[in-house]
């Protein structure tokens, strides 16, 4: 059961099955009760048939019976006897007696004419006294299930009891059934047919989800061949087939290949990350090292004063690397609360013997207070004025004010400015725009980098714009503190 194709299959045949049965069941159930339903009123209709005849006063051995076979008849007394059956009425059940002979007293003839009977009778038809007509119940009446044998044939039977009162007012109760061969007949039909179609009609199911399925899931074992291919030979340019449909599958493929774009990406940016790492780090181990071997040969040499400027950059380099790799890894910022109105004018108080003074705009009493890490947020304002600095002709700026919801942290120079097709290209890492200007002066091409994807992972933005006073005015925004 780990095909999927199986697994449908199996799937839509069940519910395909589950309703199948029921409907049959439910086509069933009403066929009989329409069927019986129809009995019914046939039995009804041949009761009433003879109990108008008894609410006339026809003598009993009078009585038309017709379609005896059809609709068997038995009429019994107030003491449950039979007095009057069908002729050819060997054995029934379902009624109130099981009796087929009429009983001696009935068979002499009950309920005799109005012109029979000896002088009181007579007197009393003078009188007025005896009623001239009986009634018929005019209530629902009772249906039950019996077996009537007719002629030497039994079947079954749907019986109706209808209640007659005679002129005489002898009450008798009429029994007379409809066959239910009919119904049989036709549910036995329906149900045979059912239990034939239902299994072809399953496997025709089974057999039409399987192909459909196995259609469906084609493009999904080319997808399948293609990652393995791609995870054997680690080309991360290869891309899986995106089938010509607007389906779920299309989309799995487009999402797929997406994913490979982005991987192949992320990939190629850690390997220039790297080439670039090694070139950064390349240049001060080599100076380092030759100043170190110049001064084993001739200690009078020693340029110490370099020596100590190469570790110094060797340590601010080997600390940006970890930090962009915490920040790769997915470090979380912290939910510490921090004022960057006090932060800007700490990270600026330590700046009192910069080439370039720093001027500080933050209102007083404002709460700047944002949520995050003391230390980065520290690092993204330092990096970004240590920039500032390195680009102005006379002048940095920096201000703090509140923006939105957020607070924005603002620091500009009278530079040159960033060209505006050049504004988002600074934010890559190891990208210098000055090329010209040595290392030791313009840096690694990190701190615009870190800065960014600090301001990102705090849920804040970083952007570089022209300033007022000419140069670059980058825009730092990040969200105000709950």
């Amino acid at each position: 059961m780990r095909s999927v194709r199986a697994r449908a299959a199996i799937g839509a045949t069940l519910v395909v099955a589950v309703a199948l049965v029921a409907a049959g069941l439910a086509v069933l159930l009403v066929l009989r009760a329409n069927l019986i339903d129809q009995a019914d009123l046939q039995a009804e209709v041949a009761a009433r048939e003879v109990a108008g005849q008894l609410a006339t006063g026809t003598p009993y051995d009078e009585l038309e019976l017709d379609d005896e076979e059809d609709h068997p008849v038995q009429v019994t007394d107030e003491e449950g006897r039979a007095v009057v059956v069908s002729k050819d009425l060997r054995a029934i059940t379902g009624t109130g007696t099981s009796g087929v002979t009429p009983a001696p007293s009935a068979s002499a003839g009950a309920s005799p004419s109005p012109g029979d009977g000896d002088d009181d009778d007579a007197d009393d038809d003078d009188d007025g006294s005896r009623p001239g007509r009986g009634e018929v119940s005019s209530d629902d009446p009772d249906f039950s299930d019996g077996t009537a044998t007719v002629d030497g044939t039994t079947a079954d039977y749907r019986f109706a009891a209808v209640e007659a009162t005679t002129p005489d007012g002898v009450t008798l109760t009429v029994y007379a059934g409809a066959p239910l061969a009919a119904e049989q007949e036709a549910v036995n039909t329906v149900r045979g047919a059912m239990l034939t179609g239902l299994p072809l009609l399953l496997v025709v199911v089974a057999g039409v989800t399987w192909l459909v399925t196995r259609r469906a899931l084609r493009p999904v074992e080319g997808i399948r061949r293609e990652m393995a291919a791609i995870t054997a030979s680690e080309d991360l340019a290869r891309r899986v087939p995106e089938p010509g449909s607007r389906d779920e599958i299309a989309a799995l493929a487009r999402t797929t290949n997406e994913t490979l774009t982005v991987l192949e990406a992320s990939v190629e940016r850690q390997r220039r990350f790297v080439a670039d790492a090694s070139h950064e780090l390349r240049s001060p181990i080599a100076s380092l090292r030759t100043q170190l071997e110049v001064a084993e040969a001739h200690p009078e040499l020693l340029d110490l004063p370099g020596a100590v400027a190469d570790t110094v950059r060797l340590q601010v380099l080997a600390a940006d690397l970890l930090l962009l790799a915490r920040l790769d890894a997915g470090e979380k910022p912290g939910s510490a609360t921090v004022e960057l109105g006090a932060l800007v004018r700490e990270e600026v108080s330590q700046r009192t013997g910069d080439r370039i003074a720093v001027s500080v705009e933050v209102p007083q009493g404002g709460a700047f207070e944002v949520n995050g890490s003391r230390g980065q947020l520290s690092r993204v304002i330092g990096n970004l004025l240590d920039n500032a600095q390195r680009h102005a002709e006379g002048s940095v700026a920096v201000s703090v004010a509140a923006d939105g919801r957020g607070v924005r942290v603002e620091v500009r120079d009278d530079g040159a400015g960033v060209p505006e097709d050049e504004r988002e290209r600074i934010f890559e890492r190891f990208v210098r725009l000055d090329d010209a200007r040595s290392r030791d002066d313009g840096g690694a091409g990190l701190g615009l980098a870190i800065a960014r994807d600090v301001a990102s992972r705090h849920g804040g933005t970083l952007t570089v714009d022209r300033a007022a006073e000419g140069g670059a005015a980058f825009r730092l925004w990040l969200p105000r503190s709950a």
